[in-house]
């Protein structure tokens, strides 16, 4: 079937990606006072619960990433997605049908628990089913589907504010159920991991999921070369290695690759792109503008992010490697904050009425959104950190370093609502100053990972231990004990 059904797979599974951007979304409408009524029913909830009710969801996306990785490595990619899909329409459902406050807390937090696992093992799906060539395509579609989510949102937001019940917040918070229900039930039908086929003794069904998604009439040496370097490579790491999570640092190379990981999520939340996507009708009101075109405003920033992010991750990310685009997407946040810091320093206020200052203002806020973030970080941070660990502690190396984008996000969304009060335009300082500090970090610290497979990534970080096949061209490339050799030639004979 090839790539068509290879990126059928990594869209569909993405589903749990337009969950998480569907739900970061849709809140940033509800908690905005163009949902009155929301207001009206929660009795006016100040800044630091608005912050409360935002930054929950975050904190249960923390634990959800932390409890996935051991998950996910004991029933599997595809069933863990499965469950957190689960988990999510009960948390979408109990926000939909909150009373008070404190049952819509925990409705997020529920939710919060479920997009957090999706976050992790969405990527981590997509990553050990694409070939190298094309895996920052594929594993970049969760950035897009995001982008996606928050698109849908953004407009669901926009129309329910002219509804004048009680259905104007429900109806927003309730929508998600549905793309939650259909990730469970579609996931059925789309295959396992081969590597995670592989981890567990299914050999046979690992080769047919890799013949299913890379194989044509072209490529049959590159897709026995992959299966034998990933056959070879996970016995390999059996066999040698544990399985604990104190590998992620028992090693100089496995300690930089889990730093790396963290840091690029990390630099990711302190690009300030969260106060973007949570507050951005708030940063609209700080130019003066009001009424039902904040909502649609936001709903063109979303469109022009999920086309951004789909031309990007399509035809530059595998071309350009992934340090390029983070360092140049850095700067460019940068600069867009500093001339937005300027604009509202100079012309911001609810009641300015400077036409030009205003969309200025809004022209840098979707620039530093739907250019710079979507041709960066946003898309970027979750390939890379889903393709750097080795077989053995990847999903486990993988929810340390989501955990780390939730920590930091728990942190940015409740400290945003009271910053940007008490600070004004100086908030956007302070996000000019990371995003410098992001680009440094990556210039020096981050190897480029473009183009190899994820068995070939122990060369870049320096603790390879094993030729590779797709190097050597030979289906079996350690020792000579003779039990190891005769599996080696039944794999080819398999092949």
């Amino acid at each position: 079937m090839g790539f068509f059904f290879n990126f059928v797979v990594c869209l569909f599974s993405a589903i749990g990606s337009f969950l998480f951007g569907s739900d970061s979304g849709i809140i940033g409408s509800v908690v905005s006072e163009q949902f009155d009524l929301f207001h009206v029913y929660f009795h006016k909830p100040g800044p630091d619960i608005i912050g409360a009710i935002v930054s929950t969801f975050a904190g249960g996306c923390f634990f959800g990433a932390a409890a996935t990785g051991s998950l996910a490595t004991r029933i599997g990619r595809k069933r863990t997605i499965q469950l957190g899909a689960l988990i999510a329409v009960l948390g979408c459902s109990l926000q939909t049908g909150a009373r008070n406050v404190s049952y819509l807390i925990v409705g997020r937090l529920i939710a919060g628990f479920a997009i957090g696992s999706l976050s992790m093992v969405v990527p981590l799906y997509q990553s050990e089913i694409s070939p190298p060539e094309i895996r920052g395509l594929l594993t970049g579609l969760t950035q897009f589907m995001i982008s996606m989510g928050f698109l849908v949102s953004n407009w669901v937001g926009y129309g329910c504010q002219f509804l004048r019940t009680d259905t104007q917040w429900r109806l927003a918070l309730g929508i998600q159920i549905i793309p939650a229900t259909c990730l469970f039930l579609g996931m059925f039908i789309l295959p396992y991991s081969p590597r995670w086929l592989v981890e567990q003794g299914r050999d046979d069904e690992a080769y047919a999921v890799v013949q299913r998604l890379h194989g044509n009439t072209q490529n049959k040496e590159f897709v026995e070369l992959e299966f034998a370097e990933m056959k070879e490579q996970i016995r390999y790491e059996q066999q040698n290695y544990s399985t604990k999570i104190s590998d992620l640092w028992s090693t100089k190379p496995m300690l930089r690759r889990t730093l790396t990981g963290m840091a690029i999520q990390i630099c990711t939340q302190f690009t300030g792109i969260n106060v973007s996507s949570y507050f951005q009708p708030t940063l609209y009101a700080a130019l003066g503008l009001s009424g039902s075109r904040i909502l649609m405003i936001t709903g063109i920033n979303g469109a022009l992010g999920a086309v951004t992010t789909i031309i990007f991750i399509a035809f530059i990310l595998d071309r350009v490697g992934r340090k390029p685009p983070l360092v140049v997407g850095a700067i460019g946040m940068a600069i867009s904050l500093a001339v937005e810091a300027a604009i509202n320093a100079k012309w911001g206020g609810a009641d300015s009425h400077n036409h030009a200052a205003q969309t200025a203002g809004v022209a840098f806020i979707i620039i530093f959104s739907a250019l710079f973030f979507s041709t960066s970080f946003g898309p970027v941070s979750w390939v890379y950190q889903s393709e750097i660990f080795p077989m053995r502690v990847r999903a486990i190396g993988t929810a340390v370093c989501t955990c780390a984008n939730w920590a930091s996000n728990v942190l940015i969304s409740q400290v945003s609502p009271i910053g940007m009060a008490r600070l004004g335009y100086r908030f956007y300082i302070l996000f000019v100053c990371t995003n410098i500090a992001n680009a440094v970090i990556v210039f020096f610290f981050f190897p480029e990972t473009k183009g190899k497979t994820l068995e070939e990534m122990d060369a870049v970080f320096g603790d390879q231990v094993i030729p590779h096949a797709l190097e050597t061209k030979q289906v079996h490339n350690v020792g000579t004990d003779e039990k190891i050799d005769e599996e080696r030639k039944s794999t080819v004979s398999e092949v």
